[in-house]
């Protein structure tokens, strides 16, 4: 391995000194301006460190990709300053050496310096303590704004002077150093921001991602035949499922595809992503997609497109090699869980699942008997109320809704309808399947049920007028199938005549029939689900009218393509504007909660479009409640959804007011697993390094 910090020759080809300040100085002093050419030989490979970065050649021999994808087109150099050894600085090989420590421990640890300790006690000091030894940070260039910036983790809780000195000594030792920006990476970070020189030049987040072009959503790759459409076209219409389609903008909805290109930026827990996520399909966004010249040359031929966390690529093949990587990547078969009739009564979520009995065993019934999602809120029900709120709710199960179906002879019906010939074109099965869900709302229901549900609700909830029916069935979470987002909620009002428009009757059988509607059959048939075999339960809760507050969080890092940087990612909105389904151009408050790390700190992403500048859809003590129960939440379930890989729980949440005035308090809605797969772990290049002969 060459060390430049061993080769001081190879120093000399720079006109400043490598010594950094003379004895005595507790910050570095500005060196001569130098004449800037490459340090390092060209194609040199095995360098650990260099004292300064001179071409551009230099950056790239020494960058890699960053440990966050949260915005692409970076690419990034670890830095460490030593401030024990008057603050030498080292420009890291990052594809050698990820994180801080691998190279401190390596070059920094005895031999006339001081030992560097253990992992786990160097990042306890080097990141908090106003004592540390080194000050470490990372040189980023990103591509989209062509900006270089210093940048510190976003728990670091170094002060105004550090990040100074440190800002300062990187500027001074770099060829772009007059151009150099420092990005605070978390509001902690924000708030020292007045402290610091007058000569630290800010870059923010939203000026970075302002320059950003390639925004990468669901990880993956695929083949079909491009196609552009607007966002309008796609939205209820069907399009073949074997094109990789363009896009104007974001679409409320869009059938099965091979891909997806937008040319707006979505966010990753948009309705259009977990329709990727659910589909295991290629879902990126790309400014100007619909004008850039190498798609428009490949319009109407087929590709080969791969999405990964930092870029991606798109190359044109043949119909057969299209084919032939379908063939070999079809979604396994899934299989539903089978249907317990027997439970025929209206259940108490806390009645669901038993005390003290194994957590996933529990969850494999109750997803026969009462669907995904009334036995996994069921499953919240006996984390401690205090810190997972969730309204009381009881569940219609599987029983009624198959007595409905048999009784009015639909069951018969869609048999018949499945062995038409004509069944298997999309158009005709589009039309027929809306055509019978007209006719299930004309289906009788038994009206002792309706009876029952507005008994027990009154007697539950007395001072409610309003039900909503969140529909549950055994066709989801199976796997990295969710099924989220197939399904519409309904309401009925308890004082309506029944069988109107918005009574009782009429939410429940609208909820049942949403299971027939064309894009949830279509989904489901993309993994070979047995249609006759799902049933939908009814999670029935009391309704929420106006929150002041909704979201949908990952209890995971799903930018993290490292594994090292654990956080909670959160998307909310203020009242009850759209997360997952939004108008175009409307974006919501996206951060990350590092809730695991001292401080908490919270990096933004992006902020709302229904707020003012400067201003949080939620309130520092909100964002702490919102972590404490999706930590819960994230280590109830991991036994029964964890496993080796990546792992995280999508929890659907709200803040109102209605159970205590004035005060807007945090409900959980819903939890359920995440299908995700983040930017590989082994990034390429990082943490291998062959040593130079």
């Amino acid at each position: 391995m060459i060390s430049l910090r061993r080769y001081p020759l190879l120093v000399l080809l720079l006109a400043c000194d490598p010594e950094g300040p003379p004895p005595g100085k507790t910050t570095p002093t500005t060196t001569p301006t130098p004449v800037w050419e490459c340090l390092l030989p060209v194609g040199s490979v095995g360098i650990d460190s260099a004292p300064q970065i001179g071409c551009w050649d230099d950056f790239l021999a020494l960058a890699s990709q960053p440990l966050d994808a949260s915005i692409a087109g970076a690419q990034s150099i670890k830095t460490v300053i030593d401030r024990s050894d008057n603050h030498r600085l080292y420009f890291m090989n990052s594809r050698c050496y990820p994180i801080h420590w691998d190279f401190a421990s390596e070059f920094l640890s005895g031999n006339g310096l001081p030992p560097v300790p253990d992992l786990a006690t160097f990042n306890s000091i080097e990141y908090y303590s106003p004592e540390r030894r080194f000050l470490l940070g990372s040189l980023t260039h990103y591509e989209g704004s062509d900006a270089y910036s210093y940048e510190l983790s976003p728990y670091d809780t170094a002060d105004a002077e550090m990040i100074t000195s440190a800002y300062r000594l990187i500027r001074d030792n770099t060829y772009f150093g007059d151009s150099l920006t420092f990005h605070p990476t978390s509001t902690a970070i924000e708030a020292v921001l007045p402290e610091v020189g007058e000569d630290v030049v800010i870059i923010t987040t939203d000026e970075l991602f302002a320059g950003v072009t390639y925004q990468p959503y669901n990880l993956g790759e695929a083949t079909g035949q491009l196609a552009f459409y607007d966002a309008d076209e796609v939205a209820g219409a069907y399009v073949p499922y074997r094109q990789l389609v363009v896009l104007d903008d974001v679409p409320i909805d869009i059938g099965i595809t091979a891909g997806i290109i937008t040319a707006a930026f979505q966010t990753p827990l948009a309705h259009i992503n977990v329709l990727s996520v659910n589909r295991g399909t290629p879902n990126m966004g790309l400014k100007g997609a619909t004008e850039d010249p190498v798609l428009r040359a490949l319009e109407g031929k087929w590709v080969h497109l791969k999405v990964d966390a930092f870029d991606y690529t798109i190359t044109e093949i043949t119909q057969e090699e299209a084919e032939s990587w379908w063939e070999e990547h079809k979604p396994d078969p899934l299989t539903v869980p089978s249907l317990d009739l027997t439970v025929t009564d209206l259940r108490d979520v806390e009645s669901i699942i038993a005390d003290d009995a194994d957590l996933a065993t529990e969850i494999d019934i109750g997803l026969t008997r009462f669907g995904s999602k009334g036995t996994n809120y069921a499953a919240l029900y006996d984390i401690d109320p205090e810190l997972v709120p969730i309204q009381d709710a009881f569940v219609i199960p599987f029983y009624h809704y198959h007595t409905f179906m048999e009784d009015n002879g639909f069951w018969d019906q869609m048999r018949a309808l499945m062995a038409d010939p004509s069944w298997g074109d999309p158009e005709f099965r589009e039309e027929q399947l809306l055509l019978f869900q007209e006719d299930l709302r004309g289906g009788i229901l038994d009206p002792d049920l309706v009876t029952d549900v507005m008994s027990l609700f009154a007697s539950r909830f007395p001072d409610e007028r309003y039900i909503r029916f969140r529909s549950s069935t055994n066709a989801e979470d199976l796997g990295t199938f969710t099924g989220a987002g197939l399904y519409n909620s309904q309401t009925g009002d308890t004082l309506l005549v029944q069988g109107v428009e918005d009574s009782v009757e009429w939410a429940i059988k609208e909820a049942w029939l949403n299971i027939w509607n064309p894009r949830a059959y279509e989904e489901r048939g993309y993994y070979s689900i047995d249609q006759l075999a799902c049933a939908m339960a009814l999670l029935t809760t009391p309704n929420f009218e106006e929150e002041e507050a909704n979201g949908v969080a990952v209890t995971a890092n799903i930018f993290d393509t490292s594994g090292l940087e654990p956080a909670f990612f959160v998307n909310v909105q203020p009242d009850n504007e759209e997360v997952v389904q939004p108008e175009p151009g409307d974006l919501p408050d996206s951060y990350l909660h590092y809730f695991y790390l001292p401080g908490q700190p919270v990096t933004y992403i992006t902020h709302s479009t229904h707020i003012d500048e400067g201003e949080t859809v939620l309130e520092d003590d909100q964002i702490y409640a919102l972590g404490v129960a999706l930590d819960q939440i994230h280590n109830w379930f991991m036994p029964v959804y964890g496993d080796d890989g990546w792992y995280g729980m999508d929890v659907e949440f709200k803040f109102d007011d209605k159970l205590t005035p004035g005060t807007e308090a945090l409900f959980v809605k819903q939890a359920r697993p995440f299908p995700w797969t983040p930017g590989s772990s082994d990034i390429e290049g990082n943490g291998e390094c062959d040593d130079a002969e």
